[in-house]
């Protein structure tokens, strides 16, 4: 006999049990709110896309993550031979598969704004909650397969609304509790003046993703790795005080200027930096914390402006919870140019894991069903499914065991589930029009009418 193979997952995915999925529509439902209270409106775009809406977006390395459907039918009826018998996966890549699993939310609403853009109305505010896929290494935080909550403003080059993004964010984790967070905040102007300052103008990337390691492998390895990606020693040295810039936002933008003087562009980014921390000064932030990190180097390839990387209160090890920034020209990749875009996203999954790890989560979370009927047999369940329609019409979530089992089975039953209430329904409650209500955490039991056990369960 042949054992039936046990199924499994793809790796970089899970499954979610009910409680599981309750405690994401927690997050969805907050960051949702807080999504319209700030004006956003919600849209949806397909799970896949044409390749070459999403191919040579992401830099190389993001291409390389971004998950390719084979063509339906005889996928390789496109492929001559000699590309066949050469295994070049890259070159055959564009005759196999047309199509790709979406990599992120922007650069499909970038597409969507090119392609509606006769019927949206400028400055658009949109949002976006719905998965995305990435081939990436699973570990700790980082799945193949996840959600990220995204809302943009396209059509506006006010810096208002970065500081509205600010508070965004603010309002969004001190209605989850998660106090403490700190939202760092960069500009791609004040690194591309480093980058002049020094010399670097043609290395600005490798410039960027050495700085942006500093906190992880520390000074003289990031040094040693700009030497050897062409930059010269002349030009470190001038980095010297960036390495040790520390303080509050004034004092690192008082010591940027001095870096930056000869550079107009990196001084246009520091006067942006400083509209948006004045802005957060007059309009104070909740629980979170604004501040200044000129190392952020996030996703180079489109950002123009602000920078922004939310990380998880102090103590909690977690990557990155949210980030965005501004991109001036994302909707010039398909043919609408110098359209202003600002946004930001915030990591659900990560998110999920810190209120887990700090015990954050409402414990009535999880309470779907209010009240179970217990089953006592056909005449009971009819009259208790008459009972039960009457709860659900006033929003009171409640089932009847379907099952005519043993009392105490059915009681277990409701424990498991978590359900905080059962209702008795035999042949004398049926005798005398009552319900017998009992309560499963304290074992109370209470002999109401209908009309009481409504406004009991309420």
């Amino acid at each position: 006999m042949i054992m039936a193979q046990k199924p499994s997952i793809p790796k970089g995915t899970r499954d979610f049990n009910p409680e599981d999925v309750a405690k994401r529509n927690y997050i969805f439902d907050t960051i949702r709110r807080a999504f319209e209270v700030y004006g956003f409106q919600p849209i949806e775009t397909p799970s896949f896309e044409n390749s070459s809406t999403l191919m040579g977006k992401y830099g190389d390395e993001g291409d390389r993550l971004i998950f390719k459907i084979l063509n339906s039918g005889d996928y390789l009826k496109k492929v001559d031979d000699a590309l066949y018998e050469s295994r070049d996966a890259h070159k055959m890549i564009s005759r196999i598969s047309e199509k790709a699993l979406r990599y992120d939310l922007t650069v499909p609403f970038a597409r969507y704004v090119v392609q509606h853009q006769n019927e949206i109305e400028f400055p658009f505010k949109r949002y976006q909650i719905q998965p995305v896929w990435r081939a990436d290494r699973p570990q700790k935080g980082r799945f193949r397969e996840f959600y990220q909550c995204d809302a943009d403003v396209v059509g506006s080059d006010s810096l208002w609304q970065e500081v509205e993004f600010v508070q965004l964010y603010d309002a969004v984790f001190t209605a989850l509790k998660l106090e403490g967070v700190t939202i760092k905040i960069n500009n791609r102007k004040i690194l591309s003046g480093i980058a002049e300052v020094i010399g670097a103008q043609d290395k600005l990337i490798d410039f960027t993703v050495a700085l942006d390691k500093l906190d992880k492998i520390g000074e003289e390895k990031v040094k040693a790795e700009m030497l050897e990606k062409g930059i010269p020693q002349s030009g470190i040295e001038k980095l010297q005080p960036l390495f040790s810039l520390a303080g509050d936002f004034g004092t690192q933008v008082a010591e940027l200027k001095s870096i930056l003087s000869a550079s107009e562009e990196g001084l246009k980014g520091i006067e942006e930096l400083e509209f948006i921390n004045k802005g957060i000064d007059n309009l104070k932030l909740q629980t979170a914390n604004l501040q200044l990190d000129v190392t952020l180097a996030r996703g180079l390839n489109y950002y123009t402006g602000a920078i922004f990387e939310v990380a998880a209160p102090e103590g909690v090890k977690m990557g990155s919870i949210g980030g965005g920034g501004r991109y001036d020209d994302l909707t010039g990749i398909f043919g609408l140019p110098n359209v202003s875009g600002v946004g930001i996203s915030f990591g659900l999954d990560r998110i999920a894991l810190v209120l887990e790890d700090l015990e954050l989560f409402p414990e009535t979370i999880s309470n779907t069903v209010k009240v179970l009927f217990i089953n006592f047999g056909e005449a009971e369940a009819m009259a208790s499914m008459k009972a039960i329609k009457s709860l659900r019409e006033q929003g009171i979530s409640a089932e009847l065991f379907p099952d005519n089992k043993k009392t105490i089975k059915q009681f277990n039953y409701a424990n498991k589930r978590n359900i905080p209430y059962v209702v008795l329904l035999g042949e004398s409650e049926l005798a005398n029009n009552t319900f017998t209500l009992k309560n499963m955490v304290t074992g109370n039991q209470e002999q109401l009418s209908l009309s009481q056990l409504i406004t009991q369960l309420q």
